[in-house]
Parts: C-alpha cells; structure tokens; sequence
C-alpha cells in the first residue's frame, strides 16, 4: 500500500526529488493531464515511451498511463522497477477481452494468426502471434501472406479499418475503446459546418462513421506531425483531448477544436482511465515505488516474443 506524503511544499519540487533519489524516469502517455505531461522527461504513445525507457540508466519507470502500458516497460525492462500511479488505471479495450474467454475463441479459429493491437494485457499479448500498433499495423498486415486468415483483437473499429485499407477480411473481436466511440457523428458535421476551414483528424480506433468525415487518420504520433506538415489552421480532433496540450505547443498559432459527444460537449471524450492519474499519486508512488507491476518471468517471455516480431517486422 502506498504511504501518502504528508509534506507541504511544492508538489512538482517534491516529485522531481523522489525521481532524482530513486534514479527514476516518468513517463507521460499524450492523453495525460496536462500537469503530468509538463513534468515528465518524455512523452509520447506507448511503445515509443517504453523504448525510450529501455534505452535509459534509469532503474525505476514511472508510467503515467494505464496498466497495460505500464505492462509493455515491464516486459522490454524486465530488470527496472515499474511503478504505476494508480494501479486502477485500465482500459475499456483491455477488459473488454479476458484471457479466458479469448483462449476459447482462438480454440474455435485454430487455422487463424493472432494479431492483436498492444492494447491488451499481457495474458492476450502471450496468446498472441504478432502485437501491432496503429502507426505500423498496416505495414505488418502487409507482409503476411494473402492467404494467410488472421483474428484480429481486441478492437474492432480499428481492425475495420485495417480490413478496409488493406483489402483483407480478418476475424474481428468485439471490443472498442469507450473514448473513441463518444464521438457523435451529427454533432462533430454540424461542428464543421460552423467551421468549414478546419480539416477533420481522427484516431482510427473511431467508428467507421466519423472515420468517414475525416481527413485524416492516424496514431497518436502520426496526428501531431499531420497538424505541422498541413497548411490548415484549424483542426477538429477525434481523439483523446488532452493530446490537444502538445499540439498547441508544436503549433501555438493554429486552433485546435475538440470533437463533441452526442450532447454537444467534449467532456464526454476524457479519459476516464487515464484521469485516475494525478500529480498527487505520482509523487505518492515515488515515495514507496509502489504499486508496482508484476509479470511472472514465464508470462514476460510468452508475452515478449510477438512484440519482439512486431518490432523485426516493423
């Protein structure tokens, strides 16, 4: 059990005291609150933030994200000591596919690969063939032979989308980010309308029918170098808000319009997960490095060979 800190100065100072003391690293998913993401020494999506840790001295990793991130730094730095502000923090994609039931329906589809999208705990990713990412999903779809029949877990609006770029008919699980499917198709035209110069952006975990409205479609990362590269000045994001923080940093001068849920408000689209995250609990967890993730070194080996394809593949 974590020891709340009964100190009374500056929570950021104290923060970066523990990090400094426990040769710690923090890390900050883009979706975020946006005084995690300034205080963390990278940011980023989360593969690319889990490499970056790899790659460091540092021997604790402080994921602000959600567990099955936080999972991902544990397999590829099975020697680090990783640390999640608070250990609640899951995702909707993530239960939405229990290793049990998933045992079962690979079972019935026995002629079928396992792709599944890293956004899944560690169990599904050792019952799995290949991980995939958003940014090189396509790519790795790409160099499996056309015969080759494929399941595809655990999101669905995001394997659609894969099956339509890329021609194939892979058998979806049916999971789905509660997020991404907040959007409202008729709220985010009528948003358009209101600004008919600003050009559309949206995660490809979105429904097909706000993928449909879009200009664009990409990963996290694959977002925030679109909004550079355009000539456009506004922007309407289908995706997490908070990734809005970094794009208004790499593009002060443009605007950045937040997609409406089906009452008309962009609340709707936070996070629920991700906001169990505070300042708070991060300095809380660095000062007994605890909750701490804990993979058995079986499962880190089953579940660190289809990453370690996806990598040699991408």
């Amino acid at each position: 059990m974590s020891i709340v800190a009964d100190h009374t100065g500056n929570l950021e100072e104290e923060i970066l005291f523990l990090k400094k003391k426990h040769n710690a690293i923090i890390l900050s998913h883009f979706y975020q609150n946006e005084d995690i993401q300034d205080i963390s020494d990278f940011i980023g999506d989360s593969l690319d933030l889990s490499k970056k840790a790899q790659k460091t001295k540092a021997d604790v990793i402080v994921f602000c994200g959600v567990r099955f991130m936080a999972e991902v730094a544990k397999i590829l730095s099975p020697n680090k000591t990783v640390i999640l502000p608070d250990l609640k923090a899951g995702c909707s994609l993530e239960e939405s596919c229990r290793a049990d039931k998933f045992t079962l329906f690979k079972k019935k589809h026995p002629d079928h690969m396992v792709l599944s999208y890293i956004n899944c705990s560690a169990e599904i990713k050792a019952l799995s063939d290949i991980i995939v990412t958003s940014s090189n999903a396509a790519k790795i779809i790409s160099k499996l032979p056309k015969n080759q029949k494929i399941i595809f877990a655990p999101d669905r609006h995001l394997g659609n989308y894969l099956n339509k770029i890329t021609g194939r008919n892979m058998l979806l699980w049916n999971g789905a980010c509660i997020v991404h499917e907040t959007f409202s198709e008729k709220e985010i035209i009528k948003l358009k309308v209101r600004n008919e110069d600003a050009k559309i952006i949206a995660h490809p975990e979105c429904p097909e029918n706000i993928l449909n409205h879009s200009d664009f479609i990409g990963s996290t990362s694959a977002l925030l170098k679109y909004i550079s590269k355009d000539n456009s000045e506004k922007f309407i994001v289908a995706t997490e808000p908070h990734i809005i923080h970094q794009m208004k940093k790499n593009e002060p001068f443009k605007k950045f319009l937040i997609a409406p849920g089906s009452d008309g408000s962009c609340s709707c689209s936070n996070c629920p997960f991700m906001e169990l995250n505070t300042l708070e609990k991060l300095r809380n967890c660095l000062y007994d490095l605890s909750p701490k993730v804990v993979i058995s070194n079986e499962l880190i080996l089953k579940a660190k060979k289809p990453l370690n394809l996806m990598l040699k593949l991408s």
